[in-house]
Parts: C-alpha cells; sequence; structure tokens
C-alpha cells in the first residue's frame, strides 16, 4: 500500500511540474509571439495588401499532384475494399 501512495506522489510531482513547465513555455511563446507581432516589420507585412500568389498556386498543383499519384495508386485497393464491404452487407440481409 505504502508503495502506491509513494507512487501517486511521485506521479502527481512530476505532472505538476510538467504542467508549470508547460505554462512557463506558453507564456514565454506568448510574449515572444506579441513582440514580433508589435515589430515594425511583421505590422508593414500584415498591412501590406500583397498576396504571395506563386507561392499559393504552388501548394495548389503540388496538392493536386499528390492526390491524383496516392489516388491513382490506392484507387483499385479502395474499390476492392469497397466492393467486399458492400458484397458482405447484402449477405446480411
Amino acid at each position: 500500500m505504502k508503495f502506491f501512495k509513494r507512487y501517486i506522489e511521485i506521479t502527481t510531482a512530476i505532472s505538476d511540474r510538467a504542467y508549470l513547465s508547460f505554462l512557463h513555455l506558453l507564456a514565454r511563446l506568448r510574449s515572444t509571439t506579441k513582440s514580433l507581432l508589435e515589430s515594425k516589420f511583421s505590422r508593414k507585412l500584415l498591412e501590406s495588401e500583397e498576396g504571395d500568389v506563386p507561392g499559393w498556386v504552388l501548394v495548389v498543383l503540388m496538392t493536386t499532384g499528390l492526390v491524383t499519384a496516392i489516388w491513382t495508386i490506392a484507387a483499385p485497393r479502395l474499390t476492392a475494399i469497397l466492393r467486399n464491404s458492400l458484397d458482405s452487407m447484402n449477405g446480411i440481409r
């Protein structure tokens, strides 16, 4: 019984320490983020209306290419899985 009581005390202390470390990290991150957002450079970027169109076009094209490649490879297997599950559902009736 003493072992479990001591185990609970140790795990509670560790979890409390981890929680406090996490809160400290969060506070530091918040202050760093706040100082970055208040800088002149970031304010200029946020207020500008210029977009990164070539970057977004590249992201869309790469995503489309990846989805097409994965779908081409996975389509026969997905079709077989769907067909098997529908066939097993028809067997239940």
